[in-house]
């Protein structure tokens, strides 16, 4: 302080020089954009990640670990705002762990394998006029490695630069020669427990990315498609040959399924003779793939749906259907089919049981054995089956089995022993024998739609099959990478069974991989939100077996043999000898996955031990989700700061990943460890523009994170994520920032004042809590309470919860009435007086609190606020733990008595409000208020403080006599009235009270407290 030069006779003294006003470098403008790159290398420096586990490792009896495993983003490509949110929320978790006292890791990780690398290079190789199959397999794959190892870095210093703390020096790679390494011997775990085997059924297939797909890499999109009602005729044979179909029927059934009953028509058939209605009458299907029709083996229908005969009556001019003619459909579905068909008038003739029909594939007429074996010769015969997926919502009430090109289909086939077809190539092509269609495109390598569809319309009208066509919008499966309509491909693929027994020793949570894993769900996971239990239960509940093959370069090969010659069937089919497994995990643990595509490599493999000419080797790759799904045994499991179990604390994620890596990650490791290899599942939504519609290029509504951290800095993208309920889907745009930046001065503003007022502030200053008085002993009770709030919220993941508590608890705790009453004490009282020092260990404990409960989102604006209390080469606030807080600092009395007085405060600044509009003071030290309360209790609650300090107001009159009628009053804080007065006195020059005391001190201008202050000082 300076010393005053003071005029007992002049009106006014200037001492603004000897009041403790607040000092410090903490700018009110943050500049963020500027600054954050220099704390990221400041951390880098010091070793902030490293340190901590060094810490952890030298305290006494250890921390508890916890392990937040990364879901592995894909190395392709520049950040967008759902990395940003991810990863952010990832950090926090961390973040807020650590400093709860746990030695928190985190090892970043990438996925490196699979279609959209390789896309990017076939790209690359087509605009040389390159061929992808002309170069050699090994450069091909070494090219998507040097891809992938490019994007890696890029992505590494995006996610650094949003303050994301981890292992960075250290992630894992897919790609990396140890993951390759442990991905085949996990692959191999289903190989010798026996769930791997080659089958052939209906997959998603991309005709352009000639692959079949998982669910996980499928999105749907609208997509007008064909949609035509067939008739199928219905067919009278002669008994031997009703009894030849029956018999081969029976045959082909009982070699899929040993314990196959036919349902169908050897029993009580409808005869011509004694139905002549039935005679050229016509069963009608609906479908909206008319390529579909070629491969179709039968038609399903229900037991619960009654059917009947129409005939046609009437038609509109240009339908297909023909007066006199009969069909079979659901009864309910008569009012849409026939409008759509043309037909204006018809009559029911009999009610029908399709359980003893036979039809023919409608192009019998144009080759009676168009499209079959030529060894199985009564093909053209289509049995009616019963199939629970039958309704009498839409279509027919009857549904084309193609057993080849669906699920449900070829669910049917396994049933009823439906022979499979084989005529769609990988391109999306018709097999080039196919009677009629050969060669036709289905859906062209551009993704477009090819002419089989209209083929088989108009080879159907040709047919006289076609009853009618049209057209519809609907739902349709894309591929989410090159967006082309995928088509269901029956291809030979390999696939591990998810219901089959293993005899591995691991049964404590069930026998299956279904069953481990829906007992995982059940009971050894917790999810955030806990709607996620029921959605990855579900799906894990109905889905089929998994497909673990792909028909590409890229990726871990599926690391097996099969024997020459012997079907799928044979036990000896596949080659299981773990010292072959363990030939091949040394190989590529000492030189990658690629040395599998190297000549010669099979005989390495098998030399010494089987003839090598005795085996076929597979080339297809790995689902890159058994990749991802097999992380927790390379990574967990594998690394020094892995777990000792080799399960994670928690996975996060977006929602999609329930059927993602949430999915693969509970197959996978129920098939090689026995269970979930995570404790926790912790879920976002997905982030909309301003508007709540989904971020598109095309829409010209994408957010960039990059753009954000240029603009605002990476601390307000970290407030957005903090503020967003980010459970559900999650809204961004320029006016959301802006309101975010708005809430971040306002914290900073409140750093700043805490930082101001405690300069200098040393040890010996500090008052015990028991010493303080009330007020501030009411603050720490709050930071009691709060500091539960906090750690609960944290541990639940609830960065919403923890933000808007301690954003409240500043701007209206503190700012709006602690800071705002105890600034006059700061400024004013004596150095050593008990009320400015009991005010400065309250900003002490307050600054140690809230650094540290807002380090995990305000990352850097933490550390500068921190580095300007306690700078140092070594200082960081990262290295701190959240404080300890005293559980007796909690005083439920103290703050029921504090909030009472709280209440009747509004009703005097309310008032005060006013008076201040109405410009009768411009301050709310030029009132002296009278306060009337009417119940005693509070009454007696307010004279045992100064309230006049508590209302910062010079003067005050509390009494119990009724309020007057001009009497200011709030209707939600009854029994309180406050008439306005002026304060009497003289303005006190330095605290700026009027008081009637001012100017009879030694100092002029000042009241007894400033008087005494500046004696004090030795003015």
């Amino acid at each position: 302080m300076c010393a005053e030069t003071v005029d007992p006779t002049a009106d006014t003294v200037d001492y603004r020089d000897t009041v403790f006003l607040p000092e410090t470098p903490f700018p009110m403008r943050a500049g963020l954009p500027a600054r954050e790159p220099g704390w990221l290398e400041r951390w880098e420096k010091i070793g902030v990640y490293d340190r901590l586990r060094e810490k952890a490792a030298r305290q006494e009896g250890g921390r508890t670990p916890f392990t937040l495993h990364d879901g592995p983003p894909y190395a392709n490509g520049h950040l967008h705002i759902g990395h940003a949110l991810n990863k952010t929320i990832k950090d926090m978790i961390v973040r807020s762990h650590q400093m709860m006292g746990f030695d928190a890791r985190y090892v970043p990780g990438w996925d490196c394998h699979g279609l959209p690398i390789e896309w990017k290079i076939e790209e690359q190789y087509r605009a040389k006029g390159l061929d992808k199959d002309d170069v050699d397999v090994v450069a091909f794959r070494q090219e998507c490695r040097k891809f992938a190892e490019g994007w890696v870095d890029i992505q590494r210093e995006e996610f650094k630069r949003l303050g994301i703390t981890g292992n960075w020096a250290d992630p894992y790679l897919t790609m990396d020669f140890h993951a390759e390494a442990v991905i085949a011997e996990e692959f191999m775990k289903f190989l010798m427990n026996g769930s791997l085997y080659q089958g052939s059924k209906p997959v998603m297939w991309s005709p352009v990315e000639k692959t079949a797909l998982a669910e996980a890499e499928v999105e749907y999109h609208d997509l007008t498609s064909h949609t035509v009602w067939v008739r199928f005729p219905i067919s009278f044979l002669r008994t031997v040959e009703r009894s030849k179909a029956i018999n081969e029927s029976k045959r082909r059934a009982q070699e899929v399924a040993p314990n196959f009953e036919l349902i169908g028509y050897e029993k009580d058939e409808y005869d011509a003779e004694e139905h002549p209605l039935l005679e050229g009458a016509s069963v009608l299907i609906w479908t909206t793939t008319p390529w579909t029709i070629p491969s179709n083996r039968a038609i399903a229908y229900s037991h619960s749906i009654p059917y009947g005969m129409y005939e046609i009556e009437e038609v509109s001019e240009g339908s297909n259907a023909v007066v006199g003619e009969r069909v079979v459909l659901a009864d309910e579905l008569v009012k849409t089919v026939f409008p759509n068909s043309g037909v204006t008038k018809s009559k029911r003739l009999e009610a029908i049981n399709p359980h003893h029909l036979v039809c023919k594939h409608p192009y019998a007429i144009l080759d009676p054995l168009w499209d079959e074996n030529k060894q199985e010769r009564l093909s053209n015969l289509r049995p009616l089956l019963p199939g629970d997926h039958v309704t009498d919502e839409a279509g027919t009430g009857f549904v084309h089995t193609a057993p080849s090109h669906g699920d449900d289909d070829y669910q049917m086939g396994l049933k009823f022993g439906l022979p499979m077809t084989y005529d769609v190539e990988a391109d999306g092509s018709y097999r080039a024998d196919l009677p009629l269609f050969g060669g036709q495109a289905i859906l062209t390598a551009e993704g477009k739609e090819g002419p089989a569809n209209v083929s088989n319309i108009k080879a159907l009208h040709g047919a006289g099959a076609l009853f009618a066509k049209g057209k519809i919008k609907h739902s349709y499966p894309h591929s989410w990478r090159s967006k082309a309509p995928l088509i269901y491909r029956n291809t030979p693929q390999w696939f591990v069974a998810i219901d089959k027994s293993l005899e591995d020793g691991m049964g404590q949570y069930g026998e299956t991989i279904r069953a481990r894993a829906l007992k995982s769900i059940e009971d050894l996971v917790k999810f955030t939100p806990p709607s996620g239990r029921n959605r990855l239960h579900a799906m894990m509940d109905s889905r089929p077996d998994w497909v673990l093959s792909r028909q590409r370069a890229w990726g871990v090969p599926l690391t097996c043999f099969t024997k020459r010659g012997a079907k799928p069937t044979d036990a000896d089919f596949l080659l299981r000898d773990p010292a072959v497994n363990a030939r091949i995990a040394a190989a590529f643990e000492a030189d990658g996955a690629d040395v599998w595509y190297v000549p010669g490599f099979k005989d390495r493999m098998l030399d010494g031990l089987h003839d090598p000419d005795a085996y076929e080797q597979i080339f297809d790759v790995l689902d890159v989700w058994f990749d991802s799904g097999s992380t927790h045994a390379f990574v967990l499991r594998d690394r020094a700061d892995g777990t000792a179990d080799g399960i994670a604390d928690v996975y996060m994620e977006g929602t999609d990943q329930h059927r993602g890596w949430f999915h693969s990650s509970l197959l996978q490791a129920c098939g090689t460890k026995g269970r979930a290899p995570y404790r926790g599942v912790v879920t976002h939504g997905f982030t909309l523009d301003e508007k709540g519609m989904k971020m598109s290029k095309s829409l010209g509504n994408t957010i960039v994170p990059a753009e954000i951290v240029k603009d605002y800095g990476a601390d307000i993208l970290r407030l957005w994520v903090a503020q967003a309920d980010y459970t559900a889907d999650q809204r961004i745009g320029k006016e959301i920032l802006k309101g975010t930046a708005d809430s971040y001065r306002r914290l900073r503003n409140t750093m700043r004042f805490l930082l101001g007022n405690l300069e200098g502030f040393t040890e010996a200053e500090r008052v015990a809590p028991a010493d303080m008085p009330e007020l501030e002993r009411w603050v720490l009770h709050r930071l009691a309470e709060l500091d539960h709030v906090v750690r609960k919220g944290y541990r639940e993941y609830d960065f919403q919860g923890v933000f808007q508590t301690l954003f409240t608890f500043c701007t209206v705790d503190l700012s709006a009435v602690y800071f705002d009453i105890r600034k006059d004490a700061l400024y004013c009282d004596p150095a050593g007086s008990l009320r400015r020092r009991a005010a400065r260990s309250t900003l002490d404990l307050l600054f140690h609190r809230l650094t540290t409960w807002l380090a995990p989102i305000l990352v850097f604006t933490m550390e500068e606020v921190w580095l300007c209390r306690f700078p140092g080469e070594e200082s960081s606030l990262h290295l701190q733990d959240m404080p300890e807080t005293p559980a007796d600092w909690r005083d439920e009395p103290l703050a029921a008595k504090w909030e009472a007085l709280r209440r009747v405060r509004r009703v005097v600044t309310a008032a005060l409000e006013v008076q201040r509009t109405a410009k009768e003071i411009g301050a709310s030290l030029e009132a002296a208020p009278v306060v009337h309360v009417e119940d005693a209790a509070a009454l007696a609650a307010l004279k045992s403080v100064d309230f006049a300090e508590i209302c910062i107001t010079s003067g005050m009159v509390l009494t119990g006599d009724p309020a007057p009628t001009e009497a200011f009053r709030l209707p939600e804080v009854p029994g309180v009235g406050v008439v306005f007065e002026l304060a009497e006195g003289e303005k006190c020059q330095r605290c700026w009270q009027i008081l009637p005391d001012v100017g009879s001190h030694s100092h002029a201008h000042t009241c007894a407290r400033c008087d005494a202050a500046l004696t004090g000082m030795g003015k």
